[in-house]
C-alpha cells in the first residue's frame, strides 16, 4: 500500500509499505477513505524529530470503511463505516473506565514513561504505524473505532477522530461558565474548533488571539472578538489590550491552543534545532533531558486568566527541563487542566450536532482536500501556513 512516511526533519515522502494484516483477536483492518493533517503532525515535522525513526509511518485522524476484523471484535463487520480515534484503547481498565483513555492501562508505553499508545506518533508512544495511508490496522477495535452512518460525506463525522473531542475537551476543561468569557489563544483546527465549542456550549464573550489572517478571518465570520499579534509591540501589550474588555479583571478561562510551537525562546528554538540535526544516538537523550519548549503562549495565558480561573492546555508541550516539567504535567492530565483528549469519553455527546444543520461548521471546516500522493506538499503548505491551510484532509 502507499502511506506517507517519515523520513527526516522537514521530510516526509509517500512510499510503498507493507499492507496491514490482523496479527490479534482485537484488531480491525480499515480501508481509509479520509485522513487529517494535525497540528501535532507537524511537532514530527520539525520539533520532535529525536524521537522518531526513518520509515515511520504518519497520522492519526483517519476513517474509513472496515475490510477485516479480528475474532476478538463482536461490534464490528466488514462493510461498516467508522471513525478511528487517535488513541489506542482498551475500554475495559479502570483509566478507560474512569473515562481516561488517553492513559489507558492496557496500551500504556510504560517503557517510555507515557501513557496509551496513538497512532503515528513517535516511540514515546509506541511507534504504531500511523493513519495517512491507504490502509490502517487498528488494535483494540472492540472499543476504539466509532461506527457512523451511511450517506453523508466524509467531512461530517472525520473530526471525531481528533480536532472535534480534542477541542471539546478544552472547552470543557475550561469550565467556562454560561455568559462567561474565555479566550483562545491560537486559531489553528483546534482553537478554531474550541471556539465554535464555547459558543455552542453557552459562552457568552469568546476571544480569539493570532497572527495569520485567514486564521482570524475564519474565526471573526464565526462571531469570536479576534486580536491579531502582529498589531502588537510584545505580549504585555496585548495582555493589557485585551485585559481592558473584562474591566481588568481577566478571562473566566484561557484555552492554550498552541502549545510548544509558540513563537518565543529564542534559546528553546536553539535546543530544538540543535537536538533535530545531531546523529540519533545523541540528539534522543539529548531531547530527553533537556528539552524545552518556548512558553510564550503558556505565559499569556497565565496573565489573561483571572484570579479563580482556569487554564484548559490542548496544545502538546513536549519540554522535560522547563520551569514546570510539561511533558509529564501533560501526559498524566494533571490539573491546571489539560492533556490528550479521551475521544471515547466525548464522541457520544458531540455526535448529535453532526446534523443537516452542523451548528459547529463541520462541513466546509477543511480548507484543503488533496490526494495522499500530495501529502509532502501538504506537510510544507501547512508548516509555513501557505495559502490560508487551516485544516487539510486527504484522501488515499
Amino acid at each position: 500500500m502507499r502511506a506517507v512516511t517519515w523520513q527526516g526533519k522537514r521530510d516526509v515522502r509517500v512510499e510503498n509499505v507493507p499492507d496491514p494484516t490482523i496479527q490479534e483477536p482485537t484488531d480491525a483492518v480499515i480501508r481509509i477513505t479520509s485522513t487529517g493533517l494535525c497540528g501535532s503532525d507537524l511537532h514530527l515535522y520539525e520539533v520532535l524529530t529525536p524521537f522518531m525513526t526513518p520509515g515511520d509511518i504518519l497520522g492519526h485522524e483517519p476513517m474509513g470503511i472496515v475490510e477485516e476484523v479480528g475474532a476478538g471484535v463482536p461490534d464490528l463487520q466488514a462493510g461498516d463505516r467508522v471513525v478511528v480515534p487517535f488513541q489506542i484503547a482498551c475500554g475495559n481498565c479502570w483509566m478507560c473506565l474512569t473515562g481516561l483513555p488517553t492513559q489507558c492501562e492496557t496500551t500504556q508505553v510504560s517503557g517510555e514513561g507515557m501513557g496509551a499508545a496513538l497512532f503515528g506518533y513517535t516511540r514515546l508512544y509506541g511507534a504504531v504505524p500511523g493513519a495517512q495511508a491507504e490502509y490502517l490496522r487498528v488494535p483494540q477495535a472492540q472499543f476504539g473505532p466509532i461506527k457512523v452512518p451511511e450517506g453523508p460525506p466524509d467531512d461530517r463525522f472525520v473530526y471525531l477522530s481528533d480536532v472535534l473531542p480534542t477541542a471539546w475537551q478544552a472547552v470543557a476543561y475550561a469550565d467556562v461558565p454560561q455568559g462567561g468569557s474565555v479566550a483562545v489563544l491560537g486559531l489553528g483546527p483546534i482553537g478554531d474548533m474550541a471556539c465554535r465549542v464555547a459558543r455552542l456550549r453557552g459562552a457568552g464573550r469568546v476571544f480569539g488571539v493570532d497572527r495569520v489572517p485567514e486564521r482570524l478571518r475564519r474565526a471573526r465570520a464565526r462571531g469570536v472578538e479576534t486580536y491579531d499579534l502582529r498589531s502588537f509591540d510584545d505580549e504585555k501589550e496585548l495582555v493589557a489590550a485585551i485585559r481592558d474588555e473584562t474591566d481588568g479583571r481577566g478571562f473566566d478561562a484561557v484555552i492554550d491552543a498552541v502549545g510548544t510551537e509558540a513563537h518565543g525562546s529564542a534559546a528553546a528554538r536553539m535546543v530544538q534545532n540543535a537536538s533535530s540535526i545531531l546523529p540519533r544516538k545523541l540528539s534522543g537523550p539529548l531531547a530527553e533531558r533537556f528539552s524545552i519548549d518556548r512558553l510564550t503562549a503558556l505565559h499569556t495565558a497565565i496573565d489573561l486568566v483571572r484570579r479563580g480561573g482556569t487554564l484548559s492546555l490542548s496544545g502538546i508541550y513536549g519540554g522535560l527541563a522547563d520551569p514546570l516539567p510539561l511533558l509529564t504535567l501533560f501526559d498524566k492530565q494533571v490539573q491546571i487542566r489539560m492533556g490528550q483528549a479521551n475521544v471515547r469519553r466525548w464522541s457520544d455527546d458531540i455526535i448529535p450536532y453532526l446534523t443537516d444543520e452542523d451548528p459547529l461548521g463541520v462541513g466546509d471546516f477543511a480548507t484543503h482536500r488533496l490526494p495522499l500522493s500530495e501529502a509532502p506538499h501538504a506537510y510544507e503548505m501547512f508548516q509555513r501556513k501557505q495559502d490560508g491551510a487551516v485544516k487539510v484532509l486527504m484522501r488515499p
